[in-house]
């Protein structure tokens, strides 16, 4: 079964997707932390020629989702000592800056990493599932970001991650009314959910701020 698989077949039972069984988890570890290890050579390396080349998406030193520097001249960080959600995240941001920088093949390679990253969350939070839907999107698997938008918005039916995340995925499989119905509920919801100070919103405003710009566009 290929990573995201068990996502898929919980969408088409009309069910959440459940946590990855122990196994599984433990099968996937060594790659997923031979990723992370790989990603964070490639940062340091990156960070110790940024004197004499060009910044790129692909040699800009490399921070997860909370501004943390992972290259910055030194040595990769403890790859053992991070926690599952900590290796999660850094893959998430490293493929997500190659999806923007439109390397193609970067996010082949390293996609199917994170999605057995995440995969491998017992308990997975918003956010994370949030990051585990918008890899899928990049690959263009939406029914995984579909699966997810699914469960956060049945915990939590004004989720702007989850209102976002599903009309991303809609876009994906048929386009058209009910992402514009996703975009309405996003924009219902918007000033009462950013009054909340939640601290997700934060870290995916300007994903946001884009997906509101869209919803109030004319068709």
């Amino acid at each position: 079964m290929k990573p995201g698989d068990d996502a898929l077949l919980s969408r088409e039972e009309g069910r959440a997707p459940e946590p990855a069984p122990k196994a599984s988890r433990a099968a996937a570890l060594p790659w997923v932390i031979a990723a992370v290890g790989l990603l964070g050579a490639v940062a340091v390396l990156a960070s110790r020629n940024s004197s004499t080349s060009p910044k790129s998406a692909v040699t800009a030193p490399f921070t997860d989702s909370g501004s943390t520097r992972i290259g910055n001249g030194g040595t990769p960080p403890d790859i053992g000592a991070l926690s599952p959600s900590e290796r999660a995240s850094r893959l998430y941001v490293r493929v997500m800056e190659y999806a923007e920088a439109g390397l193609i093949d970067s996010v082949a390679m390293f996609a199917p990493m994170v999605l057995a990253a995440h995969q491998m969350l017992v308990q997975p939070t918003v956010d994370e599932r949030y990051h585990f839907g918008r890899v899928a999107e990049v690959t263009g698997t939406g029914a995984i970001t579909q699966a997810q938008a699914d469960t956060i918005l049945s915990s939590s039916p004004r989720s702007l991650l989850g209102l976002l995340l599903a009309a991303r995925a809609a876009r994906l499989k048929e386009g058209g009314a009910t992402a514009a119905a996703f975009n309405q509920r996003l924009l219902a919801a918007l000033d009462s959910e950013l009054a909340t100070r939640n601290p997700d919103y934060d870290n995916h405003r300007a994903e946001i701020d884009q997906a509101v710009a869209d919803a109030r566009r004319p068709n």
